[in-house]
């Protein structure tokens, strides 16, 4: 399944992996926040409602480029830098390219959507 990022100055697309939890959040689509940074490792962004984890791992490690729900703050979150094992974060899919457009230490709007 495949997303895009649609930044005022490019578009990054994504491969999502199928589970519970990405078709719920594919369901959520399309959407438009802006993506905070967090850590100074990835960008994260509140969504509508929370995510079902059924079926999902009790959490995961993260590399850069991966796209992830951490259930116990009901947020995306979008990996520039590799990130350790964490309890509650579900791994949705793996950004195709375009990593560098979210390396920046600010805030930025996105407007995600489906790229069927």
């Amino acid at each position: 399944m495949k997303i895009r990022f649609v930044f005022d100055d490019r578009t990054v697309t994504a491969t999502l992996n199928d589970s519970p939890s990405t078709q719920d959040f594919l369901r959520q689509l399309p959407l438009t926040f802006e993506l905070e940074d967090y850590a100074r490792t990835e960008k994260i962004a509140d969504l509508p409602r929370k995510l079902t984890t059924q079926g999902s791992p009790s959490g995961t490690a993260s590399k850069a480029g991966d796209i992830a729900y951490y259930a116990p703050w009901g947020n995306l979150v979008i990996f520039y830098k590799d990130f350790g094992y964490a309890s509650g974060l579900i791994n949705l899919g793996q950004l195709d390219g375009g990593l560098d457009r979210l390396t920046s230490n600010g805030s930025m709007s996105v407007t995600i959507e489906r790229a069927d």
